[in-house]
């Protein structure tokens, strides 16, 4: 059986922060699964399209071996989900340590799980008050991996984003 990992996301996400770590999952033999709020198409930033393979209601967290948040302004659109699924999704993960990957603004919705006490991660550097105040220790990083959380800040930092996400998964 084929191991997965969930990405969670919706418009407006960051096309490459989706697509380079989604090649990395991939590589190591992982298959990437869209899980979105709404189903359908997710259009990113720059032009991408990217069809979603199920929606966030749908899907079972325990189905799935990781969790990778790609930034752009996605994160803070998964926040506004009504009855906050998408953050019960991720809190899954944290809560069972199974890997999971954020960037950019990717932490924003890890905040909304109330996971992030004691731990320590890295973001763009417009969400560290966030990070802080769920009580995270923000360390401004290339990226941060804190157990079987990985972290990272932004586009520029891909390479070794996607070193870490390879590393986890071995």
């Amino acid at each position: 059986m084929t191991k997965k990992v969930a990405v969670l996301m919706t418009d407006l996400v960051e096309d490459i922060e989706y697509t380079s770590p989604k090649e990395a999952i991939e590589a190591t033999g992982y298959e990437t699964v869209i899980v979105s709020p709404n189903g359908g198409t997710v259009k990113g930033k720059k032009g991408g399209e990217f069809e979603s393979d199920i929606k966030v209601s749908d899907a079972n967290p325990e189905d799935y071996d990781g969790l990778l948040i790609p930034g752009g302004f996605s994160p803070d659109g998964l926040r506004g989900d009504k009855d906050d699924l998408p953050a019960k999704f991720a809190s899954h993960f944290l809560e069972t340590d199974k890997p999971v990957f954020s960037i950019c603004h990717g932490p924003q919705l890890l905040v909304d799980t109330d996971k992030l006490k004691g731990r320590t991660m890295t973001a763009v550097k417009n969400v560290k008050k966030d990070v802080i105040n769920a009580g995270a220790e923000f360390k401004d990083e290339p990226v941060v991996v804190d157990k079987n959380l990985v972290s990272s800040r932004t586009p520029d930092d891909l390479e070794d984003f996607n070193r870490e996400i390879k590393n986890q998964l071995k």
